[in-house]
């Protein structure tokens, strides 16, 4: 079926066949790809891949600790769903919540050590299952074309006005 690409009458500007048959094959692949991520990680570090990231991402700030609004920035995720897997960490004992001494109202993530030492058990699982998932079934132009596309996108989504509908700021 051929999508129409004109608005006819104020109504929609629908995919072409094109369009649809990369937009189809961008939401499988992603939802694989995520389903894949996170049955590895949860059988083998027993934790979703977004408490993965949130360890990943508290292991690179320095001094292992970041402010919960720079890291839910960072996770892509809102403010509610940070605090939950904060939460679910703190009791794991892989992250703490301190007080910012910049700012009373805020509050850092911590990585502990034993975050650490479980992120440094579970990186390599992790690494091998997204190079076989993604990086052993692509070629080097298309690594590189992959990149370049997925920043175009990113980009576009991520406005820097303060008003944009960010997760984050939600």
């Amino acid at each position: 079926m051929e999508y129409m690409t004109t608005a006819s009458s104020g109504g929609p500007r629908w995919l072409t066949d094109e369009e649809q048959s990369v937009w189809q094959a961008y939401l499988h692949a992603t939802t694989l790809m995520e389903d894949h991520l996170d049955r590895q990680l949860q059988r083998d570090a027993g934790m979703p891949h977004t408490y993965y990231g949130l360890l990943v991402q508290l292991s690179q700030a320095p001094r292992r600790r970041k402010r919960m609004t720079e890291l839910a920035k960072d996770a892509k995720i809102t403010r509610s769903r940070l605090s939950h897997a904060v939460a679910r960490l703190e009791k794991n004992g892989w992250v703490r919540r301190e007080d910012c001494p910049s700012d009373k109202r805020g509050q850092n993530a911590v990585l502990t050590d034993e975050g650490h030492d479980m992120l440094a058990r579970s990186a390599p699982g992790h690494v091998e299952a997204v190079r076989q998932a993604m990086f052993a079934r692509l070629s080097p132009r298309q690594v590189k074309s992959l990149g370049e596309i997925m920043q175009v996108i990113a980009s576009g989504l991520q406005p820097e006005d303060t008003d944009a509908d960010l997760p984050w700021l939600r």
